[in-house]
């Protein structure tokens, strides 16, 4: 490990995961929270944690706010939910129509999607106003995309670029700065690219099919990425910016991390990059131990990343998740009739199934990455 930066220890990474899980929770909570609030909605919970209770008081509304044992989530319980899954309870049906006007099952179905979708939205939300606030306190950085020097055997050579030509688009996607070119290629599964440069005035396209290979990271950490063969031209500019432009590039760069998370879940699934690549709650700690030992700025702008991930996660159509009871709502809507109860009930079983087997695989990869199996093997040889 000589040369790269030591581990952080175990406390802090824990210290650190868990302030980080702790702030999305209640950003991601608060979005269901308010939400249902505007609409009128009976909260019975607002917990932060699942199990036992530790601690938690009632306000004057009458909704409890509490720590639970297990710190690795929360929840919004609306009054005639089942559960923190946010099945309904058969009972609320046989209350007066008087009892029932507050209830989130009784709001109407563009209500109760709005208060479902607030969650992960306000996740993207955070994390653009977390970007913002860097940009205007730092400045926005960027590089010219002209390529200073091509590696003689790199496929971008073998392509024909040269040193000088400035990059314009990758795959029609406009590129104003090489950052834009590292973000794409880095994703890069090997796929071939469609690269549009400019050179002594002239457009021109090439098709470039990137090398993989895997690098490390300042704690040793291995990736695999995409690589052109090529370096940047000139010196890092920083643009300072108000809050305007801040909150465009806010918006520009949340919009181009959920594309990249999207891109990087469809390789997987289309077995162009191995399940191993996706990281679960360990290595989710590990490396927010290490964005933290960098320093706060570090810790804050992954904890942006972070939130982007949470709020496109919960988007994913499956029950159990935000973007399952939305599906549930769109079939509810086509149909004009709610969904039988049985039928919700085998959904969000299915769901929950789905969800505690990729977390298995995702935890078992992890356990793989921080060396834990190739320790017992040593241990019992």
């Amino acid at each position: 490990m000589e040369g790269f930066l030591p581990q952080p220890g175990l406390l802090f990474t824990l210290a650190t995961y868990i302030l980080m899980v702790a702030v999305l929770v209640v950003v991601h909570e608060g979005g269901h929270y308010l939400a249902g609030r505007f609409f009128g909605v009976r909260i019975d919970a607002f917990a932060f944690g699942f199990g036992r209770e530790l601690a938690g008081f009632n306000d004057r509304r009458g909704v409890r706010w509490k720590l639970n044992l297990i710190p690795l989530g929360g929840y919004v319980k609306f009054t005639g939910d089942m559960n923190a899954a946010s099945q309904p309870d058969p009972e609320v049906a046989a209350l007066p129509a008087a009892e029932r006007a507050d209830l989130f099952l009784f709001k109407p179905l563009w209500q109760r999607a709005i208060i479902v979708a607030a969650g992960p939205l306000i996740n993207f939300a955070f994390a653009i106003l977390i970007l913002a606030g860097v940009y205007m306190a730092l400045g926005h950085p960027s590089t010219p995309p002209v390529v200073s020097a091509v590696m003689a055997d790199g496929p971008a050579a073998a392509a024909g670029l040269k040193a000088g030509d400035r990059i314009t688009a990758i795959d029609d996607t406009d590129v104003s700065r090489f950052e834009d070119i590292s973000g794409a290629v880095m994703l890069n599964a090997g796929a071939p690219m469609e690269v549009a440069f400019e050179r002594a005035g002239l457009a021109r396209t090439v098709t470039i099919v990137p090398d993989i290979v895997e690098t490390r990271d300042r704690f040793g950490g291995v990736a695999r990425h995409g690589r052109l063969g090529i370096a940047r031209s000139g010196e890092q500019v920083v643009e300072q910016v108000g809050p305007v432009r801040a909150l465009a590039y806010g918006v520009s760069d949340t919009w181009g991390i959920t594309l990249s998370i999207g891109r990087t879940l469809r390789q997987i699934v289309m077995g162009e990059r191995s399940l191993d690549e996706l990281g679960g709650p360990i290595k989710t700690g590990q490396v927010t131990g290490q964005q933290a030992s960098l320093g706060v700025l570090s810790f804050i702008v992954f904890m942006a990343f972070f939130s982007i991930n949470l709020g496109f996660i919960n988007l994913i159509p499956i029950p159990m998740l935000d973007g399952g009871h939305l599906l549930l709502y769109a079939v509810e809507a086509i149909r004009r009739q709610p969904i039988g109860a049985k039928v919700q009930e085998w959904a969000y079983m299915s769901g929950f199934a789905a969800i505690i087997s990729l977390m298995a695989v995702l935890t078992w990869n992890d356990l793989s990455s921080v060396g834990i199996w190739s320790q017992v093997a040593s241990w019992l040889s």
